[in-house]
């Protein structure tokens, strides 16, 4: 997912004396025969492992990166402005465009319209220009040994190498973030293992070169989290006179007919329909002092499965509604 804020970086030595459970760690080569002997227990091939693991170095920048995420300061104006760009939405205009007959026949199979598998292709990776620079095996295996969240990160490096025994991609074409998300979409591997899709029938799930794979892709994970077909992702609402914004959360859950009652209506002034259909009110900038308001729908807690950030997935919701 991208990544909003510049973070401070220590030099490994620093690093070291700061953080002496680190310190403490096994040697790497010796973590890696653990590896080994896990993988080959789990069917990977010896040839896999060979080629995965030899010559692989604990990588400076990477257990930086992971020491020193910084918390995002934005406030949601500064986010919506930022990330729902007018350059965003052209360059998504452009990809839906170019894309779309491959999006409209993945429309016929997983039942998600083509513009949420482009704002998401777009938020994660400006459709398709930024898809990391880390070789996977050797950023998953050095969060695996530094011990932070070294069960975490053993498991996705397992699923890597499968992902690589099975044949999708190649050790020196899995590359993907520092944190080990991979492709287009972004995907780290045990979401790779359950919600990839070889979508052209080629015989690999190929998400680092493969746009069909990789929105097809995208498609699964949205529509295997509950995707309603019928349904919007939310709509900007304005809110009625006396009505108290901090009550505003995505919990708050209510039949349409009960905002309708209490005045609200959408942003070009058409009333909140009368229905049974669920959905909650959410103001995402009002500790900060913005009043924006949506009424937002199942499918926009769908797109939260892929981030749980309201601010990310009112961000998707708002780019799909302009790409196309």
């Amino acid at each position: 997912m991208s990544r909003l804020s510049r973070r401070s970086v220590l030099s490994l030595p620093a690093l070291l004396l700061a953080t002496p459970a680190l310190a403490q760690q096994g040697s790497f080569e010796a973590f890696l025969d653990g590896v080994r002997a896990d993988a080959r227990r789990a069917g990977v091939s010896n040839a896999t492992l060979q080629r995965a693991l030899s010559g692989i170095r604990p990588v400076d920048r990477v257990i930086e990166l992971d020491r020193r995420q910084a918390e995002s300061t934005l406030t949601w104006d500064q986010y919506r402005d930022r990330i729902v760009s007018q350059t965003r939405i052209d360059n998504g205009r452009r990809a839906y465009a170019d894309n779309r007959a491959m999006l409209q026949s993945l429309e016929g199979r997983f039942r998600v319209p083509g513009r949420f598998m482009v704002a998401i292709w777009g938020m994660e990776t400006n459709y398709g220009q930024n898809t990391g620079g880390f070789g996977v095996i050797e950023a998953l295996a050095t969060l695996a040994w530094e011990g932070r969240r070294a069960s975490f990160f053993r498991g996705e490096l397992m699923a890597a190498l499968r992902i690589l025994d099975a044949g999708h991609v190649t050790p020196e074409r899995m590359r993907g973030s520092w944190a080990g998300a991979m492709g287009h979409p972004q995907f780290m591997p045990s979401s790779f293992e359950r919600l990839a899709v070889d979508a052209d029938g080629d015989g690999r799930k190929d998400i680092w070169d493969n746009r069909t794979d990789a929105l097809g892709s995208i498609a699964n994970y949205l529509a295997r989290s509950g995707w309603r077909e019928d349904e919007r992702w939310g709509r900007e609402v304005v809110l009625p006179s006396g009505f108290d914004p901090y009550q505003a959360t995505r919990e708050n859950v209510r039949p349409l007919r009960e905002w309708a009652r209490q005045g609200f209506t959408f942003i070009d002034g058409t009333p909140v329909p009368a229905l049974d259909m669920t959905g909650a009110v959410i103001c995402p900038g009002v500790s900060s002092g913005s009043l924006q308001a949506f009424l937002v729908y199942q499918n926009f807690n769908v797109i939260r499965r892929y981030n749980p950030s309201n601010f990310y997935a009112l961000a998707v919701g708002m780019l799909s509604d302009r790409v196309a």
